[in-house]
């Protein structure tokens, strides 16, 4: 190092003491230093023992709000205890939830009351893409009530406690194929698992009442076992039966309608070994059922939850409460059975039952037994044979091999006018051949003006029908035949939960309306009928039918019956207004008969010739005279005892 570097570094150390001496504090400085530290020392001693003292005060209230709970959970306790006796200990707890599911429906149980919580259908879907749930919520009454010590017990009130202590179970099993969802002769050729649920209320060691709850893979029966142990004790012994209670709010699931939803959710049920009968489907309704019951059912449209006896209830009382979707747009109503189910007063009871929750699908009820279909409504007596024996079996052998539910209405209407058609041909002919015979009728309706000559002018014409081979009522036959399969028709597709979310052209569900055009007012008088909008299937419909109409007018006069020609005109308006509302699968059918019918009636007036028809009358009329026919006698017997003269015979 040089002598610069060492004088250099010198000097800096001589300024960094220089300085240092001059920046040192003083000593008044110093002490006014020591004195803030000490201040900040005291506040922040002051401040922890302040915190202590709070601290030390929060848990003394602590301290006694627990025993303030204590001893307001130990009066609580002890009046339960004399309110409800034994079982007052399971009037207090947490309530909690756990899952039992399959591959078709997911139950949720509560803790409390050890009830069904709510159900949810996995497969299916709202109108508006939500999860499908068939009841949920804490409003849903679910629980025995009986007399015990004296008191009256309402298990829904309780606290169970789970036995097993899994909370999420799940049944598992093999896959299942497209239209197999939940059959009995699926499950028994490729079993899947079972599993089941138990919750207990426990009076006393050894004296409980328990709750089973069976669900197996691809299936919508869930077992419902209730299974009591030394409540003998408890219960009294002149109860032979005891209440088990069943009600909940029913929720919205399909697109609003006048005559969807709203027109097909009641309540159904059915005597043991007997027949099953309905409350009454259009408005709110209650019944005691006095006699034995084998199964009740709560019935939307396309859903059911259905309770189902092992043996028979003895009775029970079921009541129905309808909104009106002005005045409650999440829930069509509340459903509520109140149902006794037998107690014999033994050591060890078992109440065997079983729940439905599932669609409303025919076969899938149908293979259950006690006639769990007829919760399905396909029409009165005398057309509810077509739907279980034509139409159904027709539409589910289609389904098998097409996907297109457009294409299975399409080729269903086919079949069923080809059956019909030789019918249908056979009155085009009568027609033809009233047609033909049009100038003579004209003659004798001239021959027997006004009404007062209505029984000479009949008489007058049924003698030339019969002199010439016509027969008036042949027309008739095809109408007769198809007259069942279009009522059928009408009662099948507003509930074929098939159609149910299944689009086809315009339609994006055939089980609804098909609108085009919709306003937010009500057209007085028919706004009732066809809604707030237009259904293109339906106007269709409508137009067709119209066409159809004029083609198959009869050309003979209808002096006898001068308003019959506007009124066949009329009838399809008025259906329009009617259907309009109605799911498009129905109009969609119709639309395609009609058209069948037009195509038809060309093809057979393409090949038949009118003229020869009435050459042939003609020749049949220069033959001798036919026996009068027994309607013609019933007509001649009816005018004499009116005091008509018969036209004699030429």
């Amino acid at each position: 190092m040089d002598k610069k570097s060492i004088i250099g570094i010198v000097l800096i150390f001589a300024i960094l003491v220089v300085f240092s001496l001059i920046n040192q504090p003083s000593k008044e400085e110093v002490e006014a230093a020591k004195q803030r530290r000490d201040s900040i020392a005291q506040v922040e001693a002051q401040k922890a023992l302040e915190l202590q003292k709070l601290q030390n005060e929060q848990q003394t209230m602590q301290n006694a709000a627990l025993q303030a709970d204590t001893a307001v959970q130990n009066q609580i306790m002890q009046e339960k205890m004399q309110q409800l006796g034994a079982f007052g200990s399971a009037t207090i707890g947490n309530e909690e939830f756990s899952t039992l599911e399959n591959n078709q429906v997911k139950i949720t149980f509560s803790n409390k009351g050890g009830r069904i919580y709510s159900v949810e259908l996995k497969d299916y879907q709202t109108h508006d893409s939500l999860p499908l749930i068939l009841f949920e919520g804490d409003e849903t009454l679910f629980g025995l009530n009986f007399f015990a010590q004296n008191r009256s017990i309402t298990t829904d009130e309780l606290f169970f406690e789970q036995v097993g202590g899994t909370r999420d179970i799940v049944v598992n099993g093999p896959d299942v194929p497209k239209g197999d969802e939940g059959r009995q002769k699926f499950n028994k050729e490729n079993p899947g698992g079972e599993e089941s649920v138990t919750f207990r209320l426990e009076v006393a060691p050894g004296n409980f009442i328990e709750y089973v709850y069976t669900l197996a893979y691809n299936s919508f029966i869930v077992d419902f076992d209730v299974n009591m142990q030394g409540m003998d004790n408890y219960i009294s012994r002149n109860q032979s039966y005891l209440n088990f209670t069943w009600a909940f709010d029913v929720p919205r699931q399909e697109h609003y309608s006048r005559f969807g939803e709203d027109r097909y959710t009641y309540i159904t049920y059915k005597f043991f070994e007997d027949e099953t009968d309905n409350l009454d489907k259009n408005k709110s309704d209650e019944e005691d059922l006095t006699t034995r019951v084998k199964w009740i059912g709560f019935k939307q449209l396309f859903f059911s939850s259905t309770l189902i006896a092992n043996e028979s209830f003895p009775n029970a009382q079921v009541r129905q409460e309808k909104f009106k979707y002005e005045d409650n747009t999440e829930y069509l109503g509340n459903f509520r059975a109140d149902i006794a189910v037998p107690f014999n007063g033994t050591q060890n009871e078992n109440i065997g039952m079983q729940f439905y929750f599932g669609p409303n699908h025919y076969q899938t009820l149908k293979q259950y037994g006690h006639d769990m279909e007829r919760q399905i409504d396909l029409g009165y007596a005398i057309v509810r044979p077509v739907n279980r024996y034509v139409i159904i079996p027709v539409f589910n052998w289609l389904r098998r091999s097409i996907d297109n539910f457009g294409i299975i209405i399409l080729l269903l209407t086919l079949m069923i006018k080809v059956v019909l058609f030789p019918f249908t041909y056979k009155s085009y002919m009568s027609q033809a051949k009233m047609r033909a015979l049009k100038p003579e009728v004209d003659e004798i309706n001239a021959k027997f003006p006004g009404q007062e000559k209505a029984m000479e002018k009949q008489q007058a014409t049924m003698a030339l029908y019969r002199k010439a081979g016509v027969n008036p009522m042949g027309g008739c036959l095809p109408m007769v035949l198809q007259m069942p399969i279009l009522f059928a028709m009408f009662f099948f597709f507003p509930t074929s939960i098939e159609l149910r979310g299944e689009s086809f052209l315009w339609a994006k569900d055939l089980s609804t309306y098909d609108s085009i055009l919709s306003w937010d007012f009500t057209i007085p008088l028919i706004g009732n009928f066809m809604g707030n909008h237009l259904s293109l299937f339906t106007i269709l419909m409508t137009i067709t039918t119209i066409i159809s109409t004029k083609l198959s007018q009869s050309a003979t006069s209808t002096q006898g019956m001068p308003g019959m020609k506007t009124m066949m005109y009329m009838m399809p308006v008025m259906f329009f207004f009617l259907l309009n509302s109605y799911p498009s699968g129905l109009s969609y059918y119709y639309f395609l008969a009609n058209l069948i019918t037009i195509g038809q009636t060309y093809l057979i007036r393409s090949f038949v010739d009118e003229d020869k028809i009435r050459a042939q009358l003609q020749a049949n009329k220069k033959k001798p005279a036919k026996k009068p026919s027994n309607f013609q006698k019933r007509l001649e017997e009816m005018a004499k005892q009116r005091g008509v003269q018969t036209p004699k015979k030429k």
